[in-house]
């Protein structure tokens, strides 16, 4: 396994690209994803700058006391890191680029949704562009830069791809280790338990209290594990709130605080004129499946044994996948889910900008694909029409099997096989 320093990751040259044109970009996501070695690795080469970060008590000290003049003293493009530890450096950079816009002046990197806080949420409107930069994908892991997205939106028939078959095994092994850069590296299972249990604690204790006034925090630990138990599900807030023991008010801030930390993720349903009836909860996910089977403590037997474990965590699995390569995919499609008041669901519905085009994935974690399975696909088409793309189940087999013109079952390796070569620029 090579160490989190040698993975190229996909998202680079969209990095590159935006501070080409924009005044300031901004890569976020979850903690210990390789925000700050991206950041680094860019700095030192494409884009030269100066790189300072907050784990500095020192610089972090004079950022707190004078924004405006640690900004002001700032020379040419800088990088900044962990930028949520001082929000109202935000500000301070609004004025400075608004003397002075040209592209590329700010790199800031962040482990929270920090312009999410609504004070800040129109400050570097027009001035920025915010990437997110995810947990290892399958294609980073293995130095390919996925196309599955853009492959299920261009023309035509959806072709085989040579790959060989992922076995049960093999692809549980996969969903156990995830994609945290310092976990895969850990091969044994005890030390990337300690890792993941060290994680969680890091993030309550320093992202969300970097976020939240809140004077306790002991009840998140339980409320993720209570959502991980819902992964893949409805988003009931009436059930969790009781299961967790708080208010809908409290819970729903709690909630939101684990999101704003890229610890959890809510997608939307989708919905379209002629969709009657359809259910208006969000589906959670974690953001990586690594976490989610230390969360649900369960190896990689225990879930070979449980079928309910194992749907959820294939699903999720394949939703993060998706959302990792949509961020540097061209069509740049939405992400929703479907499901009406019948039952009838789709997974994920990708939506391509305008809505010209819809593309459903349904996920089984099975080795064959039975009709009844598309029922969901079937009822999601009839309701889109003319806009339906395509549809494709994700199974374990080896195979892609077209049902009809428009809806495949595809094996699951297609969702990282194909991936050019993805070389260090």
């Amino acid at each position: 396994m090579r160490s989190a320093l040698q993975h190229h990751r996909n998202i680079t040259p969209a990095v590159i690209d935006a501070l080409a044109d924009t005044p300031v970009v901004v890569i976020h996501g979850a903690r210990q994803t390789g925000k700050s070695t991206l950041a680094r690795s860019i700095a030192e080469g494409p884009h030269p700058a100066t790189y300072m970060s907050f784990d500095d008590l020192t610089i972090l000290g004079m950022a707190k006391d004078d924004p405006a003049g640690f900004i002001a003293g700032l020379t040419g493009p800088v990088v900044i890191d962990e930028i949520q530890r001082v929000p109202d450096l935000l500000l301070a950079i609004k004025a400075s680029v608004d003397r002075d816009r040209r592209p590329g002046r700010f790199l800031l990197t962040g482990s929270a949704h920090v312009l999410n806080r609504p004070r800040l949420a129109d400050t570097l409107a027009g001035r920025m562009e915010v990437l997110t930069l995810w947990p290892l994908s399958q294609g980073e892991l293995h130095s390919t830069k996925e196309t599955f997205i853009d492959r299920l939106f261009a023309s035509g028939p959806l072709s085989p791809v040579a790959q060989p078959k992922v076995s049960p095994a093999s692809m549980l092994d996969r969903i156990v280790q995830g994609g945290f850069p310092e976990a895969t590296a850990r091969t044994n299972p005890d030390r990337r338990r300690a890792w993941f249990g060290a994680y969680i604690s890091a993030v309550i204790e320093r992202e969300v209290r970097d976020l939240s006034n809140i004077a306790g925090l002991t009840e998140l630990p339980r409320l993720l594990s209570l959502l991980a138990a819902r992964a893949a599900g409805l988003l009931n807030y009436a059930d969790l709130a009781r299961d967790a023991g708080l208010n809908q008010i409290t819970l729903k801030r709690y909630v939101a605080l684990l999101n704003a930390v890229f610890m959890t993720i809510n997608v939307r349903p989708w919905f379209a004129n002629r969709a009657k009836r359809l259910m208006k909860s969000e589906k959670v996910y974690l953001v990586d499946t690594g976490l989610l089977a230390h969360l649900l403590n369960v190896t990689h037997e225990d879930i070979a044994q449980d079928a309910h474990a194992k749907g959820a965590l294939f699903e999720n699995f394949v939703a993060v996948e998706i959302l990792k390569q949509r961020t540097w995919s061209a069509t740049r499609p939405d992400v929703y889910h479907f499901r009406d008041y019948s039952g009838n669901e789709v997974d994920l519905v990708l939506e391509a900008p305008g809505g010209r085009k819809v593309v459903g994935i349904e996920v089984k974690a099975s080795a064959t694909i039975r009709k009844r399975d598309l029922t969901g696909m079937m009822v999601m088409r009839e309701a889109l029409r003319n806009k339906f793309h395509r549809g494709v189940v994700l199974y374990n087999g080896d195979t892609i099997v077209p049902f009809g013109n428009d809806i495949y079952a595809v094996p699951i390796q297609h969702l990282w096989a194909n991936g050019a070569s993805a070389k260090k620029k």
